[in-house]
């Protein structure tokens, strides 16, 4: 028997198959919602097709690439192993970006169909088509097929996504100007690919495909990579970038990107010239929020196109909600997922809590890796002195000298007072993973004593997290 937790507002339309969209539909259907997602290409959205999987799947290769390509320390050689010295002749370890791609397309497909096929057994009426507000909770449909018909629903949820922005002096020709949904069509490495933008993005492709084997620039039109992130972890990733032989042009603006005969020329505002086999542009995103009929149904938006919401995900528009990078919130799978969550459980009257963007984590995928959550490098220098920080090298670590790692960092903030963990930053191989006992304190509010006397493997990573918060220990 369907547990209906409000029988009178049961009918539910959701716009978009992203992770906003498909999370929030199966928390409907769980809570015996009448649910209707409409999705105009496949489930999964541009997150699993063309973002988020794709882009993490590649990374996924050219972490094995960095770590082939830096295993000498370890003993490891190339070439004629029966030589002290091999020779740089024999067989080297190359990348197959063709098979790499074909690979990429197959697991976004294949996550795809796994995401249809669960909507489907819990219920969810999946249809391919677009949707679009015709008045306070009535949406038009027009299905693939043709078919139009009107749907009234007492709870709408949009989860339209976004799609990246295009320069008019840098318009993407899908062959050697590109954006990021763009390169999984490529059949060979680009010899000199540009990255224009050090945001996450432009930095983890430019991680990315410097560790394949191109030759990589990345132009920054800020004092530094990732400008958005935490300053020491920032500082760490561009030596390390440097030091593989990725060209970094600081302070520099990408004014026009053009075609010549054999690939592209970046020009920058300063009036150098970048000749190069290809231009990436990771120069930030756009909702796709045009042309939806927000203003018909009273939906408010920002003036960069992105939907007002509020804790619980409500639109300025009731019984309307909004998830995703749709909206003005963090643009993190996790955070649309959770967004769409929310949204559900607190139309169908569930127990629900407020997003709290404090406890977000968020990841990086470069080499190293950079995981960060909570309180920030930022927040602290603007603390009144009840704030305190300290950081541990993995330098020191045992295991990570086992491994060769010798870039990477734990950070821990925590409140003097009390003793609360804050925040913390962790640089490294897995950061995305050593990141959660970090998170977890955050979260359930735990001191750094509770942390520190928790045990941790010997000789693992996460003992630095442990090793931080002796570190921050206030003698009684």
């Amino acid at each position: 028997m369907k547990n209906v937790l409000d029988p009178s507002q049961n009918r539910v339309v959701i716009i978009g198959g992203g992770p906003g969209g498909y999370e929030s539909a199966l928390v409907a259907a769980q809570l015996g919602a009448d649910v209707m997602l409409i999705e105009r290409e496949r489930c999964g959205g541009s997150a699993v097709l063309t973002d988020v999987v794709p882009s993490k799947t590649l990374i996924a290769t050219a972490e094995l690439m960095v770590d082939i390509s830096e295993s000498s320390a370890l003993g490891i050689r190339f070439g004629n192993s029966d030589k002290a010295d091999p020779d740089p002749a024999g067989p080297l370890v190359h990348a197959d970006l063709a098979a790499i791609n074909r690979r990429i397309r197959d697991l976004a497909n294949a996550q795809a169909s796994d995401i249809y096929d669960g909507l489907v057994r819990s219920g969810v009426k999946a249809i391919k088509g677009t949707a679009t507000l015709v008045g306070p909770r009535t949406v038009q449909v027009v299905e693939a097929d043709g078919a139009e018909y009107t749907l009234e629903a007492d709870t709408i949820l949009l989860a339209v996504g976004a799609h990246p922005r295009e320069l008019p002096t840098a318009v993407p020709d899908s062959e050697r100007i590109l954006t990021w949904t763009q390169l999984y069509e490529l059949d060979k490495l680009p010899e000199h690919l540009v990255v224009v933008g050090s945001g996450v993005t432009g930095a983890e492709f430019a991680s990315a495909y410097n560790a394949l084997g191109a030759k990589v620039s990345l132009v920054s039109s800020r004092d530094r990579v990732l400008p958005g992130e935490d300053e020491d972890a920032a500082e760490v990733l561009e030596k390390v970038f440097r030091s593989r032989g990725m060209n970094v042009l600081s302070r520099s603006r990408a004014e026009t990107v053009e075609r010549t005969e054999d690939g592209v020329l970046v020009t920058l505002a300063d009036g150098r010239k970048v000749p190069a086999s290809h231009c990436l542009m990771a120069v930030g995103s756009i909702p796709n929020t045009e042309g939806l009929g927000l203003e018909a149904a009273g939906v408010r938006t920002l003036d960069s196109g992105h939907i007002v919401v509020d804790g619980v995900s409500r639109t300025t528009a009731p019984g309307i909600y909004a998830a995703g990078d749709c909206t003005s919130v963090l643009p993190l799978a996790s955070v649309a997922a959770m967004q769409g969550r929310i949204a559900m459980w607190h139309a169908l009257g569930d127990a629900v809590s407020p997003l709290k963007l404090r406890n977000v984590a968020s990841n990086v995928f470069t080499a190293p890796e950079i995981a960060t959550v909570g309180y920030t490098q930022s927040d602290y220098k603007q603390s009144t002195g009840d704030v305190v920080s300290v950081t541990v090298s993995l330098s020191t670590n045992a295991r990570a000298k086992m491994q060769d790692v010798t870039d990477g960092f734990v950070k821990l903030f925590s409140r003097k007072s009390s003793g609360s963990i804050l925040g913390g930053v962790v640089v490294g191989p897995r950061a995305s993973e050593l990141i959660l006992p970090i998170t977890t304190a955050v979260e359930n509010r735990l001191t750094v004593d509770q942390l520190a006397q928790s045990f941790a493997v010997y000789p693992s990573l996460s003992g630095s997290i442990t090793e931080a918060a002796r570190k921050l220990h206030t003698p009684n």
